[in-house]
């Protein structure tokens, strides 16, 4: 419990944005391979193109924004 109360607390070292952005990475990862196993048992897995694309902007976003965050912050330090 401790760290998802760290992680909405204002005073911490989680960057959240960070963390969006890898649990939507693995919910893409883990529709890819949940894809290719029901591919390979011989059924077909119907994944609505505007969730995957959700997941897709999402993750794409989270880290661009991190990484901008980090960039323009390091700027600043030096």
């Amino acid at each position: 419990m401790g760290f998802w109360k760290n992680l909405i607390s204002d005073n911490n070292d989680i960057n959240e944005k960070s963390f969006v952005g890898v649990v939507s990475f693995f919910m893409m990862v883990f529709t890819l391979i949940a894809d290719v196993i029901t591919g390979i048992l011989g059924n077909k897995l119907v994944i609505e193109e505007f969730i995957f694309n959700g997941f897709l902007i999402l993750t794409s976003v989270s880290f661009g924004i991190s990484m901008a965050g980090t960039v323009f912050n390091k700027d600043k330090n030096e």
